[in-house]
């Protein structure tokens, strides 16, 4: 088989090979490092109405669109005419927010959204000029909220002020950092991935194996990624995808019995996952997109590694010995399926959007602001204005009247300075925040009501609905289409019946992925309200990948415990890396969690033939003959020798 040729070839030149691999991971890390600025940073939806409502809006103002604004808070002393003070908060905000930023107000719009219900506060919506959505841009948001928090302070010395938003929450919950507890749990979860892979390899290089495996994969995908990335748009979240999945799969791959076995494994899993990869990368949306090159790429460069860089390291490493393992008790693989189809049914009530402002971080100053507008009776969907474009031509002001009837609008403003290049903005606030279903509902309606106008719908509340409409609606085509790809390479391999039923468990552990988020998230304690939208997207596709890997390593005879520990090494890793108190990071970290949790549940239920496990009661017999030495007496016989 020319797979046992490739492995002599290697073998024999085996010092250029590692040198060849360290390269990779030398140089593959710098050179993935210095072209992460290639990926799309904005973490929006293209090619949907609001994505080009948001470019053309950030073309001509330079701020706002898709980032949410900074809401400033003003409480003022009791007795106060809280319209009186209106106009000093207007300069106050001029003055404090910088040249180029846009404000509005009740002293600009005359409008009493803009004031509580306790009579004593008012709010007001900034837009800091460098706003942009990148990381960079979010990161002048966040200096700009500094400022204008200590420049309102100075300017209104007898009110409370405070300065909120979405922004100033989430950097928030990023400066809190862990607490002991987490600290604690976080330092558990590492050596627990260390424990489990010195008990599956029992040796320091056996240990060393996999995450080295998982580092030249890792780099050597996202160089690639990046290289795409130089002629089409691929998004900053394959940066979380790529090593996640490459430690996984190598954990799988390194576990196989080194030979013929371990190549079946990796060409089986490693084709099955990159046809389903391939077409993904077909749809027109550039979420799917980034996501099925960063599959193809971790698919490319893990086999290839697993082809050649993983014989040289067993020829330095013995393997542990094995045994063959007892199949699983029968309850054990009917209660992995009875656990996958209820997550899966759970996914079903999956609300995709940013997390609800209340649930993302519980203290600091911008939590403050937040509570001061709750208790002053402001809605909390101030947070995510909408922007509505008026063209040349149109009437911003009968345009913000139109609005302000839609149900479910506090308010729209057409403030007098919010015009370029012969266009202008009416700001739109909703009652609720977009991620509910009442926020969801304004959104759409709000579009209805202004379709014959010519003016397009933008601003940070309409990136969630791109990311449903354009995104999510594509998938009932390309799960499909996926799962048909992969179903087509291993059928050709194993034949139909088992290639349905491990595509059937991949779909699964990728649906039961997304239902842990529901379950946990939506429905538990923290009552985000929403999950992520790219969040699910990610941990699905990983969850089918591997659990696609998983299926052809046990059915090319790889051991039984291996899917398990590969489950346990993945959701160890990320546990000790993502634990922490940012929303965001613990959405996807409990994802990758489950969806390698869910791969050992499709495992069980899947009923692969029993396979070959470690028995780690006995102590380890020598072998009869180094792997150097067969490899020696493979050489001669092949030459005649």
């Amino acid at each position: 088989m020319w797979t046992e040729r490739v492995r002599a070839a290697v073998l024999r030149h085996r010092v250029a090979v590692g040198a060849v691999w360290l390269l990779v991971l030398l140089l593959g890390a710098a050179a993935a490092v210095l072209g992460l600025g290639r990926l799309d940073q904005s973490f929006t939806a293209s090619g949907g109405p609001g994505h080009a409502a948001n470019r053309a809006i950030q073309e001509r103002y330079g701020n706002g669109a898709a980032v949410a604004p900074l809401v400033a808070v003003v409480t003022w002393p009791t007795g106060t005419d809280v319209r009186a003070g209106g106009a000093r908060l207007a300069d106050a905000l001029d003055r404090a927010a910088g040249p180029g930023a846009r404000t509005v107000s009740y002293a600009a719009t005359g409008d009493e959204g803009f004031l509580g219900a306790d009579g004593r506060t008012a709010a007001a919506l900034v837009y800091p000029a460098a706003g942009k959505p990148d990381l960079a841009g979010l990161t002048a948001v966040e200096e700009a909220a500094v400022s204008l928090r200590a420049g309102l302070r100075t300017a209104l010395p007898e009110a409370r002020t405070e300065v909120t938003g979405v922004l100033p929450l989430q950097h928030d919950s990023a400066l809190a950092g862990p607490g002991p507890v987490a600290l604690g749990a976080k330092a558990a979860c590492a050596l627990g991935l260390l424990l489990v892979l010195v008990l599956a390899f029992r040796s320091p290089l056996g240990v060393l194996a996999p995450l080295l495996l998982a580092g030249v994969t890792s780099v050597g995908a996202l160089v690639l990624v990046e290289a795409v990335a130089g002629f089409t748009e691929i998004g900053f979240v394959v940066v979380y995808l790529v090593p996640v999945t490459a430690l996984v799969v190598s954990v799988h791959r390194w576990a196989q019995p080194p030979g013929p076995c371990a190549a079946r494994s990796a060409l089986t899993g490693g084709a099955a996952a990159a046809a389903a990869c391939a077409v993904l990368a077909l749809f027109p949306a550039a979420f799917l997109r980034s996501v099925g090159v960063a599959g193809l790429a971790v698919c490319a460069v893990g086999t290839a590694a697993a082809l050649t860089l993983a014989p040289v390291l067993r020829s330095v490493a013995r393997p542990a010995p094995v045994r063959r393992s007892r199949a699983a008790h029968g309850s054990l693989p009917a209660l992995g399926l009875v656990l996958l189809v209820l997550l899966t049914g759970a996914a079903t009530q999956l609300r995709v959007g940013n997390p609800e402002a209340r649930a993302l971080v519980a203290s600091g100053p911008a939590r403050d602001g937040l509570d001061r507008l709750a208790a002053a009776g402001v809605p909390s969907g101030v947070l995510n204005p909408l922007e509505v474009l008026v063209p040349e031509g149109a009437d911003a002001a009968a345009v913000a009247a139109r609005a302000a009837r839609v149900p479910g609008v506090l308010l729209a403003a057409a403030p007098a300075g919010w015009h370029r290049a012969g266009s202008a903005l009416v700001v739109v606030v909703p009652v609720e925040e977009p991620m509910t279903a009442a926020g969801a509902g304004t959104v759409t309606a709000l579009r209805s009501a202004l379709v014959d106008t010519g003016a397009l719908v933008g601003g940070s509340g309409v990136v969630d609905r791109d990311l449903v409409d354009g995104v999510y609606g594509l998938l009932p085509y390309a799960v499909p289409a996926a799962a048909l790809a992969a179903f087509g390479v291993l059928a050709r391999r194993r034949g139909p019946g088992p290639a349905a039923r491990a595509v059937l468990g991949g779909l699964l552990a990728a649906g039961a992925s997304a239902g842990a988020l529901v379950v946990v998230w939506q429905w538990g304690p923290a009552g985000t309200g929403a999950v992520t939208g790219w969040v699910p997207l990610v941990v699905g596709a990983f969850a089918f990948c591997v659990s696609l890997e998983r299926s052809a390593a046990s059915a090319a005879g790889g051991p039984g415990w291996a899917g398990p520990v590969a489950a346990g090494a993945g959701a160890l890793a990320v546990l000790a890396v993502g634990i922490g108190p940012q929303v965001e990071l613990a959405l996807l970290v409990t994802g990758f969690a489950a969806g390698a949790v869910a791969d050992a549940a499709a495992g069980l239920w899947a009923g692969a033939r029993p396979g070959v496990h470690h028995d780690w009661s006995r102590p380890r017999p020598p072998l009869p003959s180094s792997i150097d030495d067969r490899d020696h007496e493979f050489d001669r016989s092949r030459h005649g020798r």
